[in-house]
């Protein structure tokens, strides 16, 4: 009787018993690289040490882990590290990593909210992950070759790379879960009564900053945060996407720069929101501050505009992708206006993703038509971005003619909708001190290899005058992972001034300085984009493709606009020639090796047929290559010979 209870106590047991799951995270690294741990479902294991500097069985450690991680090269096995100590940041995780020769991410989770959700104690511990289910298939110490202040020349027991094995070969592990000797991690939060984090006086006022504004009747948030029995419903969902850094829709890496409407929870944000919900959402005393909430939306938030430009209007089915819409509408302006405010009214904000509004003069119109290039650019509205208000003192010059250009994107909801958007633009009264300026640091001739996770194309703009940069754009499409700017001095030296470690095409963002950044003449504006063309990515449309320039999705770009002012120009003295900026434009994608010249190599084959004979004439300077100044000089001896031949061709006939 007794081993019929024995047996049935123990079938029991095995019935209920659940291995621990390990729920997706996104986090950067001692780079500032973001790292999706789901991303990485067709490895056949991941491993995790958790680090933490200055630790001392870490640092022993170090050697076996990479041994280990050299050992299961070859067999798909992805190695991280996870640093969640309270005391280290970035810059000191990074210094640990090139003291001590780490070769490999240490992602911070400087929130500690994902060791919070591992229930980590102590560091030096390594996780054996099984993608196929999500199970941690072993916690535990890496071998038993290190105690407390002692340690054997080698190991008598290789737990982590037996654990390993054993998730290779579809085997369960012995024993699962064994004590780590290492550093005590302080989860200094674990030990403070979540339970009491107020609702009305915490929660809601956060939300209403934050999140509010797109989840409303209406919003492009596909629910209403209109009451506490919603957001209390929706809570688990809401830890996940910050915990996957999904929402907020804000992308920039927050050690870099100091951004205008920075729509990120900072990290005392993001840990009081997840407690709260772990906690169990509580509801607590007082009114509820979202119960009866309407969001105070004026109709034009800049008041009434001097030019109100009705889009055309579009139907978006219930599913399926729509491309994006180019409409252009002739400029019925019988005189030249200084635009100094653009606001979007999106037509149904649940539907319209992005809109980009601009002009054409009527001299390039036929030109630029269907090229999606602005003359001038005025707006990009995204959710939370209707408005751009210029610089100060500063304008964008419209003059009589031409076309207003726009660029829609829509994303399809579940049910057919209409939308009819409108843009709204405000005039000076008097011509401004400056103009306010936009370019693009771009490549068209970026090709994608197939089947490549991390692929990097580069680009720059080359200043040759001081300049005040306002804001930055990045941009590509569905393989499109990451972008940087980097600002390079007259000097060499290098300034990184936007990173979007973790980018995201359905989000297309401006990000404006806080304090206009200072460009000396002979800087450099350098824009890299990462692209993952492999199945990896859950975006991609064929894997398979080498993938070209394009303005459609399935097409990509290295695309990253600017905005500017020249300092020492003004509204009556323009100084910009934009033959120069075209030129200037086009040395940043073709100077591969990013010297300032083209090389004979480096010129397209365009270029080399009409300069066969002539290369070195063009290279006044007797260097090797062309730079901007001389190919600028190329091109205005081209426009001048053929505005004298067409002259003489009107004269004599």
């Amino acid at each position: 009787m007794l081993r019929i209870t024995t047996l049935f106590a123990g079938l029991l047991l095995a019935t209920f018993a659940q291995a621990e799951r390990i729920d997706n995270f996104v986090l950067l690294d001692q780079h500032g690289d973001a790292h999706n741990l789901y991303y990485h479902k067709d490895k056949s294991a991941i491993v995790v040490m958790i680090q933490g500097n200055g630790c001392p069985i870490v640092r022993n450690a170090l050697s076996d882990y990479k041994a280990l991680r050299d050992q299961y090269a070859g067999q798909g096995v992805h190695f991280l590290m996870l640093n969640s100590n309270l005391q280290d940041q970035r810059s000191t995780i990074l210094a640990e990593a090139e003291k001590y020769g780490i070769d490999m991410p240490i992602l911070h989770d400087e929130s500690q909210l994902v060791g919070e959700s591992l229930s980590l104690i102590r560091t030096a511990e390594v996780l054996v992950i099984d993608p196929k289910t999500w199970d941690i298939a072993y916690r535990g110490p890496i071998n038993d070759r290190q105690v407390y202040e002692r340690q054997k020349a080698q190991a008598s027991n290789h737990f982590a790379a037996d654990a390993i094995a054993n998730v290779l070969a579809g085997e369960a592990v012995d024993v699962a879960n064994r004590d780590t000797m290492g550093c005590l991690i302080n989860f200094a939060q674990r030990n403070v009564d979540h339970a009491q984090i107020s609702y009305a006086d915490t929660i809601a006022p956060l939300l209403q900053e934050k999140c509010v504004v797109c989840h409303t009747e209406g919003g492009i948030g596909p629910w209403a945060m209109s009451s506490y029995e919603m957001v209390r419903g929706f809570a688990p969902m809401m830890r996940e996407v910050i915990r996957t850094k999904r929402m907020p829709p804000w992308h920039a890496d927050p050690h870099i720069g100091a951004w205008k409407n920075d729509k990120s929870l900072s990290i005392e944000q993001a840990q009081t929101l997840v407690h709260w919900i772990e906690a169990g959402a509580p509801r607590g005393l007082g009114e509820d501050p979202l119960k009866n909430l309407t969001i105070t939306q004026s109709e034009w938030p800049l008041g009434e505009p001097d030019l109100i430009i009705d889009l055309p209007t579009y139907d978006i089915p219930a599913s399926g992708v729509v491309e994006y819409k180019f409409p252009r509408l002739a400029n019925t302006l019988d005189q030249g206006v200084w635009v100094k405010a653009a606001t979007v009214i999106p037509g149904n904000r649940e539907v319209v993703h992005h809109i980009l509004a601009g002009s054409i003069d009527a001299t390039t119109a036929q030109a630029k038509r269907d090229s999606g290039v602005f003359d001038n650019y005025l707006i990009g509205y995204a959710p939370g971005n209707e408005s751009n208000v210029f610089p100060q003192d500063t304008g964008v010059y419209i003059a009589p003619g031409g076309e207003f250009t726009f660029q829609l994107h829509y994303t399809p909801i579940g049910r057919e909708v209409t939308d009819s958007s409108r843009i709204g633009l405000y005039f000076h009264d008097k011509q401004p001190g400056n103009f306010y300026r936009q370019s693009v640091v771009m490549d068209p001739t970026i090709e994608i290899p197939p089947n490549e996770a991390r692929h990097a194309e580069v680009a720059y703009y080359a200043f040759d005058k001081p300049a005040l940069l306002h804001d930055l754009v990045p941009h590509s499409h569905y393989r499109g992972v990451a972008s940087k700017f980097v600002l390079q001095g007259p000097d060499g030296s290098r300034e990184t001034v936007l990173s979007v470690p973790n980018y995201d095409f359905n989000w297309q963002r401006t990000y404006t300085f806080v304090e206009p950044k200072r460009i000396e003449p002979g800087s450099k504006l350098i824009h890299t984009t990462w692209y993952d063309n492999s199945a990896a990515n859950p975006g991609n449309p064929d894997p398979e493709r080498t993938v070209p320039w394009g303005l459609q999705s399935w097409d990509e770009m290295l695309y990253g606009a600017f905005s500017y002012t020249f300092v020492d120009e003004t509204s009556e003295a323009p100084i910009l020639d934009k033959a120069l900026a075209d030129t200037t434009q086009m040395v940043g994608f073709m100077d591969k090796d990013m010297d300032g010249k083209l090389s004979w190599q480096e010129l397209p084959g365009s270029l080399k047929r009409r300069l066969v004979q002539g290369f070195k004439m063009v290279d006044t300077n007797a260097d090797g290559g062309l730079d901007i100044n001389e190919l600028y000089s190329m091109s205005k001896r081209s426009r001048e010979a053929r505005s004298s031949d067409s002259d003489s061709g009107a004269g004599g006939g």
